[in-house]
């Protein structure tokens, strides 16, 4: 399918690999020029010259930490306007809720609430005076299904969802859209690292807990970037016109709920 947005830009967010890598390798195949970001300058330098010769566009890298304000600045500063939006950033630790206080709370939600919010004003702005526009925040399935041991991530990436489903409404009639992806577990550093702390607790190795979380996902395997990748393309498509505020589910089936 041609999703009609070749060349237009993007700024895609953590992209050096995992989630952010798949959405950037689908919006280059479709032939958006991007400008990706992760915090490491050798990770995303690499990344960039991967992506551009693969699929022939042009791709910039940034090396900032995109959940502060002088990241954000190095980002735009580079970036210019946009017609796509895509956010990331890695979850906080798993932990107890007896042990975080409010630092840890700020920090949460600087990283995976407020540094959306924050590059949605500044660039949805652009995009309504031009007519156009797409955003995709990359949240967690934990938005509609809590998890315990992740509750500064639950906290903040609901306060996210909750400002999308006003925010995204009173942009739509200027073709903007704006919506959510809500990833279950996939083939990622974030999920090693959860798995590792499944092994840790019952004493098992990565392996064995990676099994133990897929035998509760229908689909029987963890997701892949290039799957994850592929929906957010879309999301980003001139076909997703009438697509506006929606949290779209990708967990193999995990989660239980029609609505």
């Amino acid at each position: 399918m041609d999703l009609g947005i070749k060349g237009k830009r993007a700024l895609v967010c953590a992209a050096s690999k995992g989630l952010g890598r798949g959405c950037a390798e689908a919006l280059a195949e479709a032939g958006v020029d991007l400008v990706i970001n992760s915090r490491t300058e050798s990770e995303i330098t690499k990344t960039a010259s991967e992506i551009a010769a693969k699929y022939g566009v042009s791709v910039t890298p940034v090396a900032a930490d995109i959940t502060t304000e002088e990241g954000r600045a190095k980002v735009l500063a580079a970036l210019g306007d946009a017609d796509i939006l895509v956010t990331n950033a890695g979850g906080p630790p798993p932990g107890d809720w007896r042990d975080w206080d409010r630092d840890d709370f700020i920090r949460a939600l600087d990283a995976n609430m407020l540094s959306a919010v924050a590059l949605m004003q500044a660039l949805v702005p652009g995009m309504m005076d031009r007519g156009w526009g797409r955003v995709v925040n990359i949240t967690s399935q934990s938005v509609r299904s809590p998890i315990p041991a992740l509750g500064l991530s639950n906290s903040a990436r609901a306060g996210l969802t909750g400002f999308v489903a006003g925010m995204s409404r009173q942009v739509a009639g200027s073709g903007v859209c704006v919506n959510n992806i809500l990833p279950g577990i996939h083939a990622t550093d974030r999920a090693n690292s959860l798995d590792d702390g499944v092994a840790g607790r019952q004493g098992i190795t990565r392996d064995e807990a990676r099994k133990q979380r897929e035998a509760g996902i229908p689909a029987g395997t963890y997701g892949t970037a290039e799957d994850f990748g592929a929906t957010c393309a879309f999301l980003c498509s001139q076909q997703a016109r009438f697509i506006v505020g929606q949290n779209i589910l990708l967990d193999g089936g995990a989660l239980n709920v029609t609505v």
